[in-house]
């Protein structure tokens, strides 16, 4: 992954490093703003409490759309491995978390994923990256489920690729309609889940079952 900035922000706890990159010029640019907002809305930014709101929020901002500077296709690419295995791959209950881009706010829930190899597999745990790669953008769950599939199909070139994902959106539960248990299910296949109904018979009950 490939991130083109300079602000770098580092933490130790407990023997715990970590290292969050944030590029300067957006994060003043996106905290003026944001101070601006807070007065709109009533607020004194210069209080305790909200002076450093600014900054947080543009630093928090920049963290939860990252997918748009990271390549999909390349997480795939730097763990495929040529294997005589031509059966279902299945990564299930991937959680994710994204920004409806309506409203920016938060919609959270699980991606399962599986597909077919023809010749090439990859790291299970790249199949999860590419869930996050195009979560952390403003998303729609319906745009986010094709992405995820077609990336799947066109890099590794599969003899079939299957995305659900599910999926509880704040939209609804904390304005508009404010139903709380609500939960939106969006599918996409190609090739033999697309074509065979029995493969994809077989996904669903897999995804559906616990076997652990």
């Amino acid at each position: 992954m490939k991130i083109i900035n300079e602000g770098i922000e580092s933490s130790d706890i407990n023997g715990y490093s970590r290292i969050d990159y944030f590029d300067d010029e957006k994060t003043r640019r996106l905290s003026d703003i944001y101070k601006e907002v807070l007065s709109l809305l009533g607020e004194d930014p210069d209080r305790e409490g909200l002076n450093l709101t600014p900054e947080r929020v543009a630093k928090s901002l920049q963290f939860l759309t990252q997918g748009y500077v990271i390549k999909p296709e390349d997480i795939i690419r730097s763990a495929m491995y040529e294997e005589k295995y031509n059966e279902m791959v299945i990564v299930k209950d991937i959680e994710l978390f994204s920004l409806c881009e309506h409203h920016m706010i938060p919609f959270m829930g699980k991606a399962h994923v599986a597909y077919i190899p023809k010749r090439h597999i990859t790291g299970l745990s790249k199949i999860a990256r590419v869930v996050e790669a195009y979560a952390r953008r403003l998303q729609l769950q319906e745009r986010l489920t094709v992405q995820i599939r077609d990336c799947i199909h066109e890099t590794l070139d599969p003899l079939g690729v299957a995305v659900v994902i599910e999926a509880r959106h704040m939209c609804m539960v904390m304005r508009g309609i404010q139903k709380q248990n609500s939960v939106t299910t969006t599918s996409a296949f190609t090739g033999d889940f697309l074509n065979n109904v029995s493969t994809r018979e077989e996904f669903i009950h897999l995804i559906g079952s616990k076997l652990y």
